[in-house]
This record gives structure tokens, C-alpha cells and sequence, in this order.
């Protein structure tokens, strides 16, 4: 029996692609392992779907100058220390890291214990955690054929894989969804979604213009953690959820139109489910502008509308860019018929298979 280990955390970004390959794999076949940082939300989901985790420590990489710098590469040794003891332990025959800042210590124990290590790229451009993951990895898996130009010459196999799809997303039901969240078709439902840890000015900005947008849509308000609004609880034409999981395919079944972040695993899933959507990026304040590459290269497919996370996000502005993807609906709806939004999961699992063989 093959026995591969994943990493990857931080986001749903970085683990939900894990799941889709782990999910994929048949037990008979495989022993699926995950090490990822303790008490994160990788260890919740992958112990939820029940399989082995292990936690290390792990420190965050930073851009700009900061104290935490020098007291995280403390936290960074200590995760590869914690890693090569798992990995000795374990004695995977293949690591297949999706990034984020808990990947890099595990990418390198694997290296220097002889492992074989998968590292997968989602964005556009890639990561800190991966860049610095590369000189470690064996193969190079990416979303984007962009993303390949500045490897030409690696030792390192290179290769567009996509992105690893969740089977399930595809399965869901639209009159589950209408169940779920009490709704009808009436009006069109729209789907928003602040990411996997909610987005404090999305949810402003729905919430600002929630009475507007209720006189023409029914609302599915995916807002984060903790971020539940209890004065909102009853309101007719609008269902709050803090988290979803298995809930989420039926929800995407039921809806005519997305609002998300533009994470390339959300963005991925939206085309590969045919869904006309409105991305709002993160901005420059609080990420390396990746959501911003990602939004203006489907943007400028005319795939997807982009609404920007600045001081002019509110209430009419994000209930005029809706209506603005609304009228749009059957154009981009053409154009997502005309682009190759197929799940990258048997591209991935053909480079798993030839390094396991």
C-alpha cells in the first residue's frame, strides 16, 4: 500500500484541493497522512473528514520588516525539526504540498529525508511559501500555463495541471438548496461568499445594501466565523451561514449568480460550475495582490465582472455590479461554454502516479 502525505493551511484555498485528491483515492489503495500547523483550520476540516493529522509549528513569511520575522524563523526551524521526525516516522512515498506558510517546513524535511515532493501552485504568480518551497520539489504542478514561463531550464519537472476540483461540488441539488435555505424561484438567488475566513467589508457592504438587493434577489450569505448577525436572523429573502461544507454543492445548485472572493480555488470551482459571478479581490492592504491577478485574468476573458475592495465598496455600488453580472448572465455564460474550466484532479493524480510508480 502506497502511503502519501499532504500538506497545505491557511486557507480553504490551500486545503480543499487536498481533499478533493484525498477524497479521490481509494483506501484500499492508499494511506492518506496530513501534516499541517496545530489548532488551524487544516487540522479541523481534515479531521472532520477523518483522516490522520499531524501538527507541527510553523512561522509566517512576511514581506515588509517586522520583529515577528526573527522570532518566527525560531517557529519555522522548529516545524522542520517536527517534520523530519513525522516524516522518519511515517516513511510516506510521496509529499504533495498546495503551499501556505505551514507547507515550506514539510517540503524541505521531505527533501532531505529522500521523499519525492508534488508542489502545487494555484495563483497566477506564485506564493512566497511555494517560491521558496521550489529548489525542494520534484515536480511543479500549476493552474496557470503563465505561471510556467519562469521555469524553463529548472531541474525540476514542470507542468498545467488545473486545479483539483472537489467531485462532490458537482453533485449538488438545486431543490436541496431551495430546502436549505427556504427559498423559491421567485427571484434570482445569489450566492456571496467572503472566503474561508469571512470578509469584514463584503459583509458590510452586503449587509449596507441587503434591503435593496432583497426587492430583487434572494440572498445565500456565506460571512465567516464568528461573523453571524443576529439582527439579520429571520429576514425574509436573506439565509446567513458562518461555515459551510457539505451544504455548499447544493448551495452553488441553487443559485443563479456568485459573489467571492477571487481565491484560484473558488474561482476555479465557480467556471467549472458554469456559475456567472462577481469577484471582489482582496487588496494590496492585506495580500500580495494575487486575488487582484487572478480577477483581472478571467476579467479580461470576459468571464467573470470585478468589483474592487476599496473605499468606494458599499451597499450601491456592490447592489449595481449584481445587477450589472445579472444583465450580463447570458454572455458570460457563453464564454464559460467556450473555456477549458475542466477539474485538474487526474491531471494531478497522473503526476501523484508517476512518481509512485
Amino acid at each position: 500500500m502506497k502511503k502519501i502525505l499532504f500538506t497545505g493551511g491557511g486557507t480553504a484555498g490551500h486545503i480543499t484541493p487536498n481533499l478533493a485528491i484525498m477524497q479521490t483515492l481509494p483506501a484500499h489503495e492508499y494511506s492518506l497522512v496530513y501534516i499541517g500547523q496545530r489548532n488551524s483550520m487544516e487540522e479541523r476540516l481534515i479531521r472532520e473528514a477523518g483522516y490522520e493529522f499531524h501538527g507541527i509549528s510553523a512561522g509566517k513569511f512576511r514581506r515588509q520588516l517586522s520583529m515577528k520575522n526573527f522570532t518566527d524563523l525560531f517557529e519555522i526551524r522548529k516545524g522542520i525539526k517536527e517534520a523530519k521526525e513525522l516524516i522518519r516516522r511515517i516513511k510516506p512515498d510521496l509529499v504533495f504540498s498546495k503551499g501556505g506558510f505551514v507547507a515550506y517546513p514539510v517540503v524541505k524535511a521531505a527533501k532531505s529525508c529522500g521523499v519525492p515532493v508534488i508542489v502545487h501552485e494555484s495563483d497566477l504568480h506564485m506564493g512566497l511559501s511555494n517560491r521558496i518551497s521550489l529548489p525542494h520539489c520534484t515536480t511543479f504542478c500549476c493552474a496557470f500555463e503563465d505561471t510556467l514561463a519562469p521555469l524553463a531550464g529548472k531541474k525540476f519537472r514542470s507542468v498545467c495541471t488545473g486545479i483539483p476540483i472537489r467531485p462532490q461540488l458537482l453533485e449538488g441539488r438545486k431543490q436541496r438548496g431551495l430546502e436549505l435555505t427556504g427559498f423559491d424561484q421567485s427571484k434570482p438567488i445569489v450566492l456571496v461568499m467572503g472566503g474561508s475566513s469571512g470578509a469584514v467589508n463584503i459583509n458590510n457592504a452586503l449587509r449596507g445594501g441587503l434591503p435593496k438587493l432583497l426587492e430583487e434577489f434572494q440572498v445565500v450569505h456565506i460571512c465567516g466565523k464568528g461573523n453571524i448577525d443576529d439582527s439579520l436572523r429571520g429576514t425574509c429573502g436573506y439565509v446567513q451561514y458562518d461555515f459551510v461544507t457539505k451544504e455548499l454543492p447544493h448551495l452553488y445548485a441553487a443559485c443563479d449568480l456568485v459573489v467571492s472572493r477571487a481565491g484560484a480555488t473558488a474561482i476555479f470551482e465557480i467556471l467549472g460550475l458554469g456559475k456567472p459571478s462577481l469577484l471582489i479581490p482582496l487588496g494590496l492592504a492585506a495580500s500580495r495582490g494575487d486575488q487582484i491577478q487572478n480577477a483581472e485574468y478571467f476579467e479580461k476573458r470576459r468571464l467573470v465582472h470585478v468589483l474592487p475592495d476599496d473605499e468606494k465598496l458599499n451597499g450601491n455600488s456592490l447592489f449595481n455590479a449584481i445587477n450589472k453580472v445579472k444583465r450580463d448572465a447570458p454572455n458570460i455564460r457563453k464564454a464559460l461554454r467556450d473555456f477549458p474550466a475542466a477539474s485538474g484532479l487526474e491531471a494531478v493524480l497522473g503526476e501523484m502516479q508517476r512518481l509512485l510508480e
